[in-house]
């Protein structure tokens, strides 16, 4: 059996920093593995995000400027999006993407930048100071180690019902202080890892694509793709 999965690509026009859309051919390789195909359709600006028409998200990062203009007007779809979340819909948010999720950054020049508040986790600005270089987590949970390289000046702070996706056993991670990088709440991953996360840590693809599948298509038999063996790429 053939399957398709719909995918919102958040400002996919406006935010793409570091190449952050790789993640999303990554996870078209990654769903051609397992019989599925991906529609991918970007929604931006004054666009409405219908929470039963996607069956995955993506949200990239971008400059501040960008990213101001998306905290605008992403308020308008903010119950949609929460309602999605909450409905556990499976979403990947990197940097900029996954703060806006939050309560709101501090941009670099000092201004707070508002989020939905989707999720329970506010972010922080460093003075002159970026978080840069390679980086190796491992989530207690799985076992699973994710590889990817860092470049970010925010320090994210995670609340209420949120766990992170790996603790740092080399780099900075969410702050550099607590041992946290990204963010796991119901079916949303969060992450600073750039690279793109998808091309060196396909088990993640794999998971976000299993959860849809299995969302969309609750009484087919996706043993094959659950059996699928992820080879490393690094």
């Amino acid at each position: 059996m053939k399957y398709e999965l719909n995918v919102a690509h958040l400002y996919g026009d406006l935010l793409n920093t570091y190449g952050d859309n790789g993640n999303l051919l990554a996870l078209k390789y990654y769903a051609k593995l397992m019989d599925t195909d991906l529609d991918i359709q970007i929604v931006s600006l004054d666009e409405k995000f219908d929470p039963n028409a996607w069956d995955v998200v993506f949200f990239g990062g971008g400059q501040d400027y960008e990213q101001t203009i998306v905290s605008k007007d992403i308020q308008g779809k903010k119950d949609d999006l929460t309602d999605y979340i909450e409905d556990g819909g499976p979403m990947l948010a990197i940097c900029g993407g996954y703060q806006l999720l939050g309560h709101y950054y501090v941009g670099a020049d000092g201004e707070k930048i508002k989020g939905i508040g989707a999720l329970d986790h506010y972010t922080l600005s460093q003075d002159d100071n970026r978080f840069i270089g390679d980086i190796v987590i491992k989530n207690k949970e799985t076992g699973e180690v994710y590889h990817g390289f860092e470049n970010h000046n925010g320090k994210t702070y995670l609340g209420k019902g949120e766990r992170p996706l790996g603790e740092v056993e080399s780099g900075n991670g969410n702050n550099g202080e607590d041992n946290s990088e990204g963010v796991v709440y119901k079916n949303v991953y969060g992450s600073y890892f750039h690279g793109p996360i998808l091309t060196r840590n396909g088990e993640l693809a794999k998971k976000i694509l299993l959860t849809a599948l299995k969302r969309k298509y609750p009484n087919a038999d996706l043993s094959s793709q659950e059996q699928l063996t992820i080879k490393p790429t690094f």
